[in-house]
C-alpha cells in the first residue's frame, strides 16, 4: 500500500476524533480507546508482509505496553486536577512516567523469561 495513504488515512482518523472531542469528549475518548492505532498498525503489516507471526508478535508486544499505558491516563488528570498543574507541564511529567513504566514493565518481564 502507498505511504501516502497509509498516512492520509491515519491522519484522518486522528482529525476526526480530535474533531469529536471538541463537541463530545466522551464519544471521542471511547473512539481514542479504542485500539484504532493497533488495528492500523496490523493492517498495513499485513498488507506489506502477509506474515501473520509478525502480527502475533505486534499483537503481543501491544497487550504488554498497554499496562504501563495507563500511567499516562491516571498521572495526566491527578496533575491537572489535584495539583491544578498546566497541561503543558503535566503532559511530559506523564509522558516521561508513562516511559520509565514501559522500561519497568521490559525489565520485569524479562525476569519472566518474556521478551517485548
Amino acid at each position: 500500500m502507498n505511504p501516502l495513504l497509509k498516512i492520509v488515512i491515519s491522519a484522518l482518523i486522528i482529525g476526526a476524533i480530535a474533531e469529536i472531542g471538541r463537541r463530545n469528549s466522551n464519544i471521542a475518548a471511547l473512539l481514542a480507546a479504542l485500539p484504532l492505532v493497533s488495528l492500523l498498525g496490523m493492517i498495513w503489516i499485513y498488507q506489506e508482509t502477509h506474515d501473520v507471526a509478525r502480527i502475533a508478535a505486534f499483537s503481543w508486544s501491544v497487550f504488554w505496553y498497554v499496562v504501563p499505558s495507563l500511567i499516562l491516563f491516571v498521572l495526566l488528570p491527578v496533575l491537572l486536577t489535584k495539583f491544578q498543574m498546566s497541561f503543558y507541564v503535566a503532559l511530559p511529567i506523564s509522558c516521561v512516567a508513562t516511559i520509565a513504566g514501559f522500561f519497568a514493565m521490559s525489565a520485569t518481564l524479562k525476569v519472566f523469561g518474556i521478551s517485548i
